[in-house]
């Protein structure tokens, strides 16, 4: 018998991927993973169709084709006041997750320490370990999920080497402050601590609020990879597309890795959506498209025993189900799905050691009539 050593003996298989096939297993209406049931603007499709055909079906520049990278540098460049060079500072990858797994692989030597938050996006800490990164766990707790930054101070030390934070957050759909962006820049200020920054659910953030991306300091710039994805842009989950940009000193560390990882990206697709940012309102109106999806799941969601916690961004909501059941959230989940019909994810998921407080996230970047069907089952809980 072949006998192989596994690099990650303690990961099975992720929790979305088997809370969405007991979903499809029962019927369920999936609330879980984090996808829209509803299609991208046919104008996108058009454009792909259109570069299909003429030609654009052949190995792109490892960093991207030009003409993306650049709309992309005058996304972030517009929206932040910030200098990207497109040439050197930005790169296309295969989604926002790739991009994260680069840049630890570029960044990360073993025994470097990494500060993580969590609730945390679940492929974080496998890909710090992979490369025998140390993980350095901050719990947020609910409702809030407030950052304590004396005790994130406590924990660096001269083996810190990354700081990853996701705002908005998943799954807790919080986002940083100003105040936040100015407690992590004192704390990084002299230090070699590089920045990974998840702003997949950059422009999903509500209330007139205000994203801060690292992009916006200039401390937090110079030390920042920033990953951002045009799943969660275009509604197109399945085309796996994102980008990373960064200073051309981290950038030239991440294209060594992506260039052997993937080495390029979907080719005419990436000119289909250089195509399509050319009106910024491909993404400026996606704030109000889902803050509209957040407030009526919201107000259906009363007609429940379900208490939901705030959402200042992402397109997730949490809820408590303590007026419902006292059981462990993941036989809650198993339960909701199985029983009523409805899928959602457990969020001691999101925490190493499982810290279990008796609260699902539902995704809402659903039609209407999705929503309206699934309030309909919760009621029922």
């Amino acid at each position: 018998m072949l006998k192989i050593q596994s690099r990650l003996p303690d990961v099975g298989t992720s929790i979305f991927s088997v809370m969405s096939k007991l979903a499809i297993d029962s019927g369920a209406i999936n609330l879980s993973q984090g996808f829209p049931d509803f299609d991208c603007a046919p104008e996108l499709i058009a454009l792909v169709e259109k570069h299909l055909h003429s030609g654009k079906n052949q190995y792109a520049p490892m960093t991207g084709v030009p003409v993306l990278n650049e709309r992309i540098a005058e996304k972030v460049n517009g929206l932040h006041g910030s200098n990207y060079r497109a040439e050197s500072e930005v790169t296309v990858t295969a989604g926002g997750t790739q991009a994260l797994f680069t840049a630890i692989a570029a960044t990360i030597h073993p025994g470097d320490e990494v500060i993580i938050f969590e609730p945390a996006y679940d492929s974080y800490i496998p890909s710090i370990r992979l490369f025998g990164g140390v993980i350095r766990s901050v719990a947020l707790t609910p409702p809030d999920y407030r950052i304590d930054w004396q005790h994130v101070r406590s924990l660096v030390t001269p083996r810190t080497r990354m700081i990853l934070l996701n705002s908005p957050q998943n799954p807790s759909g919080t986002i940083l402050t100003e105040e936040d962006m100015r407690q992590l820049t004192d704390i990084t200020r002299d230090t070699n601590i590089v920045m990974l920054s998840d702003e997949v659910y950059e422009h999903l953030v509500y209330d007139g609020l205000q994203h801060q991306s690292m992009a916006r300091f200039p401390e937090l710039r110079e030390r920042s990879f920033i990953v951002a994805s045009f799943g969660k842009l275009f509604h197109t989950t399945g085309w796996k597309l994102g980008y990373c940009v960064a200073p051309a000193q981290l950038m030239s560390e991440f294209r060594k890795v992506h260039q052997f990882n993937v080495f390029s990206v979907n080719t005419p697709m990436q000119y289909a959506a250089a195509d399509f940012l050319s009106d910024p309102q491909t993404y400026l109106q996606l704030s109000a498209f889902f803050q509209r999806k957040r407030d009526e799941f919201t107000r259906l969601m009363k007609e429940t025993r379900f208490d939901l916690l705030p959402c200042k961004g992402s397109y997730f909501l949490s809820a408590s189900y303590s007026r419902i059941s006292g059981e462990p959230d993941t036989a809650f989940t198993q339960r909701l799905t199985k029983d009523f019909g409805v899928a959602a994810i457990p969020v001691s998921a999101f925490y190493a050691k499982g810290n279990d407080y008796g609260i699902v996230r539902f995704c809402f970047a659903k039609k209407q009539e999705t929503l309206e069907k699934a309030v309909e089952r919760l009621m029922n809980v």
